[in-house]
């Protein structure tokens, strides 16, 4: 069953403040969103398996850890998830990276596909990145097209989540769990996240 964290943090809080204010400035938002990515990536790995890994300190030898089988795969959905991934790969800057890439059609809501650049995912532990998930319809397409390719595991994380996409994603992958700095109230009659921060990714490109 799919786990919902919600990482509830003095700074993630007062950044995502001043991401939903719609005066924030696109340079300043970019930031946020990165910043946002970073610290959000302790909670997105908390599971990552481990083996021992001996290292030689200025003084002696030390047994410390190593991930097991590398670091995560990263996904980003395109194009909002790029802001994230900026602040993620601060923290795993040695991971893959992928992108599938969707629109979403404004009258049906629904996701179409125009791009999927993925390296090979069978066996490792991946990260799906967008900042919203609102009627879960992008998230859970390209989690379709993720989970076609066998991960041994999928955490799907983002800035903002409204409860139709985390019950959307619950129902339609249920073994991925979603880490987000804020359940948001509802979405709106077109599809938006309520209070949410509207379009992420013409906040983040000035469009």
């Amino acid at each position: 069953m799919t786990s919902v964290t919600e990482v509830v943090h003095p700074l993630v809080g007062s950044k995502l403040t001043r991401l939903r204010d719609a005066s924030t400035p696109t340079p300043e938002f970019r930031a946020l969103l990165a910043d946002i990515g970073c610290l959000l990536t302790l909670a997105a790995t908390e599971h990552l398996p481990t083996e021992p890994a001996t290292v030689t300190t200025p003084l002696t030898e030390h047994e410390g850890v190593a991930l097991r089988g590398g670091p995560p795969v990263l996904v980003s959905i395109l194009r909002a998830g790029n802001g994230m991934l900026d602040g993620v790969l601060r923290v795993i800057a040695d991971a893959d990276v992928g992108v599938v890439g969707l629109y979403r059609d404004e009258e049906t809501l629904q996701a179409h596909e125009y791009v999927v650049r993925l390296p090979d995912l069978a066996g490792r532990e991946v990260i799906v990145i967008d900042p919203m998930l609102a009627t879960g319809h992008s998230s859970c397409a390209a989690l379709d097209i993720v989970a076609a390719r066998a991960p041994a595991r999928i955490v799907f994380m983002c800035l903002v989540a409204a409860p139709e996409g985390i019950a959307e994603l619950t129902e339609r992958h249920p073994s991925v769990d979603i880490v987000t700095a804020a359940v948001d109230s509802h979405l709106n009659e077109v599809g938006y996240i309520v209070p949410g921060l509207g379009d992420a990714g013409d906040r983040l490109f000035g469009t």
